[in-house]
């Protein structure tokens, strides 16, 4: 049964699935707010790659939450956003407490990202717990340590906030308001189950996983599954091997998160993103060989894939 509902993604099935446009006259807006809890004193490159990413994907405005004293420096990295700074605590990652500096911004948010490079990972459990009834309205995007919270009994964190931000699909099905984004070790760190299980079967391990927290799950690897709660799957193939390179996933997760924020379910914005990161990636291999460009250079490749993929082009 889950084969028989795999569809394969490609250009074509992108062009068959159009993302949300803007009026030619709308303001930012109009194109969405995206919050990015994202970065630390180790590893504030994070955030900035998840925000251009955000940028690049379409986002109208878009607000970083970071390390305080890496604040000043992802503002000057990022200056289209908003920055706050979030006080540390002695391990370096943001506690429950922490959730309360941004109980403002929350609330105006359309789609969040949490995760990408934070450290200390049960601080940042409790920061998640702490953060996901201030989102209530907000898509979800949950990567790295964040993942974690879906072994908690507070995820999602009560039926009602769940339903609040179910939105529903092009096709009329419900849309998860929460995406996870885990590669193969991740995901059998997340499931219990070893990684070589994952390996072996990552179609069903990804529905599983789906379907037993509510979720969108985006399997990364060579070949990349994405899975909705009601059964649905995309699978997508081939992708430059540089992709394989510190700071790629962190621009994934910021090109996903930008795509929601304009209004794409998690699952169309997953489906975006997971191909235009990988054609970003076959674009840069052919101009600088199969390794050795940036992260950074592949969130710039977005703005035009994205204008070559629509469906009146």
């Amino acid at each position: 049964m889950i084969h028989a509902r795999v569809s394969r993604l490609d250009e074509e099935a992108l062009r068959a699935w159009p993302l949300p446009m803007p009026c030619g006259d709308g303001d930012k807006e109009e194109r969405g707010q995206a919050l990015i809890i994202a970065g630390s004193q180790q590893m504030p490159g994070t955030a900035i790659l998840a925000a251009i990413g955000a940028l690049r994907a379409g986002a109208g405005k878009v607000t970083i939450a970071t390390n305080e004293r890496m604040a000043p420096f992802v503002a000057a990295a990022v200056p289209e956003a908003r920055v706050i700074g979030l006080r540390e605590n002695a391990a370096g990652g943001f506690g429950a407490a922490t959730a309360r500096t941004l109980a403002q911004a929350a609330t105006k948010q359309d789609a969040t990202l949490i995760g990408p490079g934070m450290v200390d990972e049960s601080s940042v459990h409790d920061f998640v717990r702490a953060m996901l009834p201030r989102l209530q309205g907000s898509k979800v995007v949950l990567d790295a340590y964040a993942m974690g919270i879906v072994n908690m009994t507070s995820f999602p964190f009560t039926e009602r906030a769940h339903r609040n931000v179910v939105d529903d699909g092009a096709d009329g099905t419900d849309a998860s308001p929460f995406l996870l984004t885990p590669h193969a070790g991740e995901m059998a760190h997340l499931s219990g189950a070893d990684k070589a299980s994952v390996t072996d079967d990552p179609m069903t391990t990804a529905a599983d996983a789906a379907a037993r927290w509510k979720a969108v799950v985006a399997l990364k690897g060579a070949i990349t599954h994405i899975a909705a709660a009601d059964g649905r799957m995309w699978r997508h193939e081939g992708g430059s091997m540089g992709l394989g390179v510190s700071g790629s996933g962190d621009a994934l997760a910021g090109i996903i998160v930008g795509l929601a924020a304009r209004g794409a379910t998690l699952e169309q914005a997953a489906a975006w993103g997971v191909l235009m990161h990988a054609r970003a990636g076959a674009r840069l291999e052919s101009r600088f060989g199969p390794l050795g460009y940036r992260a950074a250079e592949i969130v710039d490749e977005i703005p035009a894939l994205m204008h070559g993929l629509r469906a009146d082009r």
